[in-house]
């Protein structure tokens, strides 16, 4: 078949996807001119065009600055927590929603699981304050019964555990979407010919749904490993006043911080340094390339098509 008749015959697919394409041009390709501020002294006066251009500069002072190295430490063990905390629950939940015979109650669990989805961060850690906070149902409860009170949105020791709470609570319900879709796909003839030779609920797990399920989550799990390094900006930068800087600087904040907010009267930094903050964000985005390409690798590997199939 010939481009032109497919071309014809996808004519409504193709305009569908117009909009799509253009947010991602817009958004997403076109900003990629904007990487030589990264290799430049820019002056917001002078523009790309005219700013000094300095070579590596930029990056030798990054990887000079121990600041930057902790934001470095502190993206790696948030990303690795949630990692193993948030990524296989909404696995687990999908196999329980799934065994809910009634569509009424499965329909009622993922509408109020997903729900979350919609609020935003500041929303999300409001409801935590107020059941976590110094003031919350948390530490009402345990000074009524002559306990000393633990405020967990101030205590940086526990703020990894804390984000990814927050994060699972908020998004644990489109992951949940996801896999129930994958697990609707799965053949349900499969089912009633391992019922019919005896095999239990957990055989018939072990054999077909997780066999079904294995393309989704390796798929995820490249996605989640491509971006295991923006673990929450807007997350971070609210709560980074209450467990301090040491806790909550990340890659993503700091290339913000540093590079626009003049490192908020850091001694370090006393104003907006635009180069600074470029070439820690293009340091995180060739490491985020490297980690879902390496992913993707794997998962060719374990015979599975990853993002694109070899």
């Amino acid at each position: 078949m010939s481009w032109r008749i497919r071309l014809r015959r996808d004519k409504s697919l193709l305009l569908m996807t117009i909009p799509a394409l253009a947010l991602l041009l817009v958004f997403n390709y076109l900003p990629m001119a904007g990487i030589i501020v990264a290799f430049e002294h820019y002056d917001i006066y002078q523009g790309l065009v005219h700013s000094d251009f300095v070579g590596l500069d930029e990056f030798r002072q990054l990887v000079a600055n121990p600041d930057f190295w902790h934001a470095f430490e502190n993206t790696l063990v948030i990303s690795f927590v949630q990692l193993v905390l948030y990524f296989p629950l909404p696995i687990a939940l999908a196999l329980m929603v799934n065994t809910v015979l009634s569509s009424k109650v499965r329909g009622f669990i993922q509408a109020v699981v997903y729900l979350p989805h919609f609020f935003s961060y500041v929303l999300v850690i409001t409801i935590f304050q107020e059941f976590l906070g110094g003031a919350g149902v948390l530490n009402v409860f345990l000074n009524k019964h002559g306990i000393s009170s633990w405020n967990v949105m101030t205590d940086p020791h526990t703020f990894k555990y804390l984000v990814t709470a927050q994060a699972v609570w908020k998004e644990a319900g489109w992951g949940l979407i996801v896999f129930l879709a994958a697990l609707a796909a799965i053949d349900q003839s499969l089912y009633e010919a391992a019922a019919v030779d005896g095999a239990g609920r957990w055989r018939r797990m072990r054999h077909i749904t997780m066999p079904g399920l294995r393309g989704i989550v390796v798929l995820m799990l490249v996605l989640r490993l491509g971006n295991a390094l923006s673990v929450g900006f807007e997350q971070m930068l609210i709560q980074r006043q209450a467990v301090g800087a040491g806790a909550a600087d990340v890659l993503d904040t700091y290339s913000y911080i540093y590079g626009i907010g003049g490192g908020f009267g850091s001694a370090t930094t006393m104003g907006a340094d635009y180069s600074y903050g470029a070439a820690a964000g293009l340091f995180k985005a060739v490491l985020s390339l490297i980690l879902i390409l390496g992913a993707n690798r794997l998962a060719h590997a374990f015979g599975e098509d990853g993002l694109y199939r070899k």
